[in-house]
């Protein structure tokens, strides 16, 4: 099968095409570009003019933006048959993060003027869209509310159980401690110890730069208890 035909596949599973993928999963990727990216190379910046969607077909790609002082901080890991990205259909503006690829990678990138083409025959792209936008505004206000609110053991489950239901289809996640650290508001040394009794527990097992969960279930939970 060719990445084209992981791409179709992908889309034509994606929620926030529904009801609508059959027909437009073909449609993004006859108009899409394929685009493949060694570890550590950027997909696009933050700041970037050139807006539309990001698939991610193959790998993992890395989410960072820019905080107070320049400051890069890493805000979010994806897998294959995550979207990201926006339009200025919709009021928006230059690209919102920096995606880069955590390991190498295959992207379906489908610009604005794409998908105005699709929406010239198919008007139900727009829909869709906005629905994909308002899940990334979800995301992000239950990302801030997690931050001032949960503890640290809580945190880190709320966040890795997240990352999970956007990477379901890898082994393991191409995550540092250090990466979680910066995602969670949280220093290593605390990380290292949320994620020890996390393992004791057969909660996940940890490697260098590579955390495998064996129980997202649990890390929901966890992440629910009351303080």
């Amino acid at each position: 099968m060719s990445a084209l035909d992981d791409a179709r596949r992908i889309l034509e599973g994606a929620e926030w095409l529904a009801p609508d993928a059959p027909k437009l999963a073909p449609l993004l990727v006859a108009h899409g570009k394929l685009v493949r990216r060694p570890t550590g190379a950027w997909v696009y910046a933050e700041g970037d003019e050139d807006t539309g969607l990001l698939i991610v077909v193959d790998g993992a790609v890395d989410l960072f933006c820019h905080g107070l002082g320049e400051q890069r901080v890493r805000v979010g890991l994806v897998g294959p048959g995550a979207a990201v990205g926006q339009s200025v259909r919709f009021g928006g503006g230059p690209r919102l993060v920096t995606a880069s690829a955590a390991t190498p990678c295959e992207i379906l990138a489908v610009s604005d003027t794409a998908l105005s083409r699709v929406a010239e025959q198919n008007p139900e792209i727009w829909r869709a869209v906005a629905k994909l936008l308002y899940g990334q505004l979800r995301y992000a206000l239950r990302f801030g509310a997690d931050m001032l609110t949960l503890p640290p053991a809580q945190r880190v489950a709320a966040r890795l159980s997240d990352i999970a239901e956007v990477t379901s289809r890898l082994d393991a996640l191409p995550l540092s401690q250090q990466a979680l650290g910066e995602m969670t508001g949280l220093t290593r040394k605390t990380v290292n110890a949320v994620l020890r009794r996390l393992q004791a527990d057969g909660v996940l097992v940890c490697d260098y730069r590579r955390i495998e969960i064996r129980d997202v279930d649990r890390l929901r939970h966890i992440a629910r208890l009351s303080t």
